[in-house]
């Protein structure tokens, strides 16, 4: 049985512990993250994302991931202190995770399970994969690093209730 991604254990990138339950009801854009990778200025876009649909239930998630290219290799403190000064990033972000292994943590099991990449693949090839989560915390869609966040205003949109 597939467990409730609500319940997964998280932990904040400024420490402690949470889970997804207290974005219940929410539409949720999850983002495996790096500091040192080509797809980095994404994190300007998917803070307009935030900024724009958060009063109408959407939260974005980073999930900052070393496992590409070493290009998250900073401390949680040091990936806080880059994603504020050079994006402004307000959305919340989580502690490094794995997100493909050994190690992978159990959201992104969770995620892949339910929205395979390209041929069915589960592995996330790269940084700054994103999951969009209906509000039933169900996974609607996967999209590829290379897709913009946005170009995600659509089903953004459509997740939300049709609201714009």
């Amino acid at each position: 049985m597939t467990r409730s991604i609500y319940d997964i254990p998280l932990e904040p990138l400024e420490g402690g512990k949470t889970d997804l339950g207290t974005h219940r009801g929410k539409v949720m854009l999850v983002v495996n993250t790096a500091s040192k990778c080509g797809f980095t200025p994404q994190y300007s876009e998917l803070e307009v994302l935030w900024k724009e649909y958060r009063d109408k239930g959407l939260v974005v998630l980073g999930f900052p991931c070393n496992q590409f290219l070493s290009q998250e290799p900073g401390t949680e403190k040091e990936i806080a202190e880059f994603c504020q000064a050079e994006y402004g990033v307000t959305f919340p972000l989580f502690a490094k995770i794995d997100v493909n292994g050994t190690d992978e943590h159990p959201l992104y099991g969770e995620l892949k399970k339910s929205a395979p990449g390209l041929l069915g693949s589960r592995a996330i090839k790269w940084n700054f994969t994103k999951f969009l989560i209906g509000r039933d915390g169900r996974v609607l869609r996967r999209f590829a690093p290379i897709t913009a966040p946005s170009k995600l205003r659509e089903a953004i949109e459509q997740a939300l209730g049709g609201q714009p």
